[in-house]
């Protein structure tokens, strides 16, 4: 490292300041901002010369972390922009998204705050960009085989950017009006503006990746006549079926899925026509999910003006430290605040949701209990500590549970898993011959860095399944998970 001493040096980490929440929610732009150089360079610099650099196996891509942490340490930052590209097809996205498990896996984590990671990585993405550093690798000769993707999320985008750049002619398939899956409309602008997505899609669209949404697989061309005129298939569709709450007033009008109400929020900052928008204005608002996806609706209703805003949580409070059961290098589960929490609302924990309750039609409020830990290991209401708590718009961020495969499955042999995932073997094959699935689609819900780690593999795998052999890099298998010693 360039300076071994620097963790010693520098102890405290200091990550990307933040505009002022009275500011920030006025508008829709992102609440970080960019470093000061000179602090940057500080923290940089605390990457120690540890030996063995854990926050390679935090990390599904493998990031050349301590490589370009010192890199930028010595100013190298065409070097830095490098080293990240190996691994990485964005780092302007996971340096924006990513809950940074790398970091819980840093050494210096152990005793210190450990290294500002995201930070550094979101830096070098940008200065690559600003420095004109990202140019289109355009293949020098074409193989001669096309592939579709089928999906345009982190995963889809991976695994296209690679077999382009490897010579294939690839077709990225989209539902939506606008390419990017859940980096487009899944995520606010708050914390990602689309002018980020839009100018790494141009770059794609430079190398010969095509693009086309829109389009339906299953509905505007059948999976079936997908595959016989495309060599390969990849599934990279996600895990967009949500979680159901089938509780006494379910059926209420105002009681949304998170993700709907997510969407339709992203297409009005796009100033597109939403013929049915969910707004929160002068509502009372009630988020049911403790997780990103919870704290970004908080985020978004607090900008539309809501009345009030309460996020319940069924479950403990987690602890601000790392607990003794998720030791070092795993990545804990502790108390959050995102930047949405910081902004306003209430968090509640402990709540169990047990009717929606309603007036002519419409949801009023919800009836919520204690939680009781059971003997069995179940969770339930506690008896008698019912409360009502005031609600006009509820939104259900309770998690995904498989993919909406329905007309993949009737219209091709492909077989799900227990969890209603898209089955693949170990080079990410389905049951169908020249058929694939990577991400969520087959993982399930999981993080971006997986996403894109699993995109980039399964590319690999096409390529030697089309030719017989491939150079492109293979970070993870599909069976490959992150350390849980509760499994």
């Amino acid at each position: 490292m360039a300076d071994p001493r620097g963790f010693l040096k520098v102890r405290t980490r200091e990550d990307r300041p933040k505009r002022p929440v009275p500011v920030r929610l006025m508008d829709w732009a992102e609440v970080q901002q960019r470093q000061e150089a000179g602090t940057l360079h500080e923290q940089a610099g605390r990457c120690m010369d540890c030996g063995v650099p854990f926050c390679h196996q935090g990390c599904p891509l493998g990031n050349l972390i301590p490589e370009w942490n010192d890199l930028v340490w010595r100013d190298r930052w065409d070097e830095a922009s490098e080293r990240m590209h190996a691994t990485n097809n964005f780092p302007e996205f996971t340096g924006r998204v990513c809950p940074a498990p790398c970091e819980s896996s840093c050494v210096l984590g152990i005793n210190q705050e450990p290294v500002t990671i995201k930070q550094v990585e979101y830096a070098i993405g940008e200065k690559a960009f600003d420095d004109d550093l990202i140019k289109p690798y355009v293949p020098q000769r074409l193989v001669g085989k096309t592939i579709a993707v089928v999906g345009s999320g982190p995963a889809g985008l991976a695994a296209a950017q690679q077999l382009t750049q490897a010579g294939f002619t690839v077709a990225v398939y989209e539902r939506d009006d606008r390419i990017g899956g859940l980096l487009r409309y899944g995520i606010p602008d708050f914390k990602l503006e689309k002018s980020v997505l839009e100018r790494r899609l141009e770059i794609m669209r430079q190398e010969g990746t095509k693009f086309r949404p829109g389009v339906e697989i299953g509905t505007d061309i059948t999976w079936d006549a997908l595959r016989r005129r495309y060599d390969a298939v990849i599934v990279a569709t996600g895990a967009t079926r949500p979680r159901e709450l089938a509780i006494p007033g379910r059926e209420l009008a105002g009681i949304h899925y998170a993700m709907d109400y997510l969407v339709r929020a992203n297409h009005l900052v796009a100033e597109d026509h939403v013929p049915d928008p969910i707004d929160a204005r002068g509502k009372h608002v009630i988020v049911l999910g403790g997780g990103d996806t919870g704290s970004d609706c908080i985020g978004t209703a607090l900008r539309q003006d809501a009345a009030s805003v309460t996020s319940l949580a069924i479950g403990r409070k987690p602890p601000v430290d790392r607990a003794d059961e998720e030791p070092w290098p795993m990545m804990p589960r502790v108390f959050e605040v995102s930047t949405s929490h910081e902004e306003g609302g209430e968090r509640t924990y402990l709540a169990s949701t047990v009717e929606f309750v309603g007036q002519d039609g419409r949801v009023t409020g919800l009836r919520v209990a204690e939680t009781e830990y059971r003997e069995d290991g179940s969770r339930g209401p506690v008896a008698g500590t019912e409360k009502v708590l005031p609600a006009d718009l509820v939104l259900l961020a309770l998690g995904f549970t498989g993919n909406e495969s329905r007309e993949l499955t009737e219209q091709l042999p492909v077989e799900l898993d227990s969890r209603d995932n898209v089955a693949r073997d170990e080079t990410y094959m389905t049951a169908v011959d020249g058929v694939f699935s990577c991400g969520d689609a087959g993982r399930g819900q999981s993080l971006v860095v997986w996403a894109i780690a699993e995109g980039r593999a399964c590319a690999a795998h096409v390529e030697r399944h089309l030719t017989g052999q491939t150079r492109l890099p293979e970070p993870v298998t599909p069976s490959e998970r992150a350390i849980d010693l509760s499994l």
